[in-house]
């Protein structure tokens, strides 16, 4: 019997607001349960994506013209979805993704003013039409996750600080902009969570969304 098609589920959202710790709470509750789990990132979820990740974490390059970064995001994402993204899908994996397309179409496309409309016509042809299921916004306002992620990188935690997170306020608040458009548009695939909670209850409404998806997409019995 061929398995079930697999679940996708991104997470989203603005520096420092979590995605990384939520995203691999969601992971090991899911294995705990006894599902087949895979955790992955962008840009780095590929051999392609780690080399452009670390050239844009190396204070040493030159920085990257708007839209020569955007190809490299979709070069990367074009990789992440073949190589590993489909094939996981078609075994039955419960797929969860540290950021995704919609990523591009907020920092690419809103913090860089390239404008949505070519993130998105870019973002169809890197995904060939993969869509996630579920994605969650961890949404909070941008001063907080700035003062999150910056305090992190003064800490000399693993994150160190990139030419996209070291950019203005300005910037990120378009970004959040972004990220709040999306949601506007999207609701039934998009759902904001306050990041600004405790992180405990930003886990376990995450967790809350990603049962109800998984309830909804099991197969019928009988």
């Amino acid at each position: 019997m061929a398995p079930q098609p697999g679940v996708f589920i991104t997470l989203e959202g603005g520096e420092g607001s979590g995605k990384s710790t939520v995203a691999a709470y969601l992971a090991g509750r899911l294995r705990a349960e006894g599902r087949d789990v895979l955790l992955t990132e962008e840009p780095g979820g590929t051999e392609l994506g780690q080399h452009f990740w670390a050239y844009l974490r190396d204070p040493s390059r030159p920085p990257l013209a708007p839209l020569a970064e955007l190809f490299l995001f979709e070069a990367a994402r074009t990789q992440h979805v073949e190589q590993v993204l489909r094939p996981a899908l078609a075994r039955g994996v419960i797929v969860v993704c540290d950021r995704f397309s919609d990523s591009s179409v907020a920092y690419q496309g809103h913090g860089r003013e390239l404008g949505p409309d070519l993130v998105e016509m870019l973002n169809a042809a890197a995904t060939s039409g993969l869509d996630p299921h579920l994605t969650l916004l961890l949404d909070l306002p941008v001063a907080d996750g700035l003062g999150r992620a910056r305090a992190l990188e003064g800490d000399g935690a693993a994150k160190a600080a990139d030419a996209i997170g070291a950019e203005t306020a300005a910037f990120h608040e378009r970004v959040r902009a972004g990220f709040q458009e999306i949601a506007g548009q999207e609701p039934t695939r998009v759902v904001t969570i306050d990041a600004s909670a405790p992180l405990a209850a930003v886990k376990e409404a995450a967790w809350s969304e990603v049962s109800r998806v998984l309830q909804r997409m099991a197969p019928a019995s009988g």
